[in-house]
C-alpha cells in the first residue's frame, strides 16, 4: 500500500524537527523562545516566596497560550511550583516574577535550585489539550530573607 506524499513529507518533517530539538545544546530554545532565572530568590517573614528572571517569546499558536512555571527545590525544605504573572509574547526580553503566599510553603534562607519553564498550552475548546515546555533554565540560587 503506497504512502501518500503529503503523509511522507509530514513524517520526514516531524523526524527532522525531533532530531533538531533533541540535538540542540543545553539552553537552546526553539522558535526564538528563551527564559532565565535570577540568582536570588526571596522569602518573607510570613513565608511568602518570590522568584524572578527574564524571558522572551513569540506569539503562541492561535489555539494556545504561553505561561511560566517556576519550581524551587531546597534541601531540608520542600518543593514549590508556582506560576508567574501574565506574560507578553512580542519577541522582546521581559522580566517575570512568581509569588507564592507563605501559608503552606516550607522555604527558608539558604541555597536552593530554581527551574523556570516557558510553556505553551494548547487548547481544545476551553480545555487544555497539551502543555509543551519550549524553553527552560535551572540555576543554583541563594534564598534571602526579605
Amino acid at each position: 500500500m503506497p504512502i501518500p506524499a503529503r503523509r511522507m513529507a509530514l513524517t520526514a518533517f516531524s523526524a527532522l524537527a525531533a532530531t533538531t530539538l533533541f540535538a540542540a545544546p543545553a539552553g537552546a530554545t526553539v522558535f526564538n523562545q528563551g527564559i532565565s532565572v535570577h540568582g536570588d530568590a526571596y522569602v518573607a517573614k510570613d513565608g511568602a516566596v518570590t522568584l524572578s528572571g527574564t524571558y522572551h517569546c513569540e506569539q503562541a499558536s492561535p489555539n494556545g497560550a504561553m505561561q511560566i512555571k517556576a519550581t524551587l527545590a531546597q534541601e531540608g525544605g520542600g518543593r514549590l511550583s508556582i506560576g508567574a504573572e501574565q506574560i507578553v509574547c512580542d519577541g522582546r526580553e521581559r522580566r517575570w516574577v512568581a509569588n507564592a503566599p507563605g501559608a503552606f510553603v516550607n522555604v527558608h534562607p539558604g541555597r536552593a535550585v530554581v527551574t523556570a519553564e516557558l510553556q505553551e498550552v494548547r487548547f481544545s475548546g476551553l480545555m487544555p489539550r497539551s502543555v509543551d515546555t519550549v524553553a527552560q533554565d535551572s540555576r543554583n540560587v541563594e534564598v534571602r530573607e526579605h
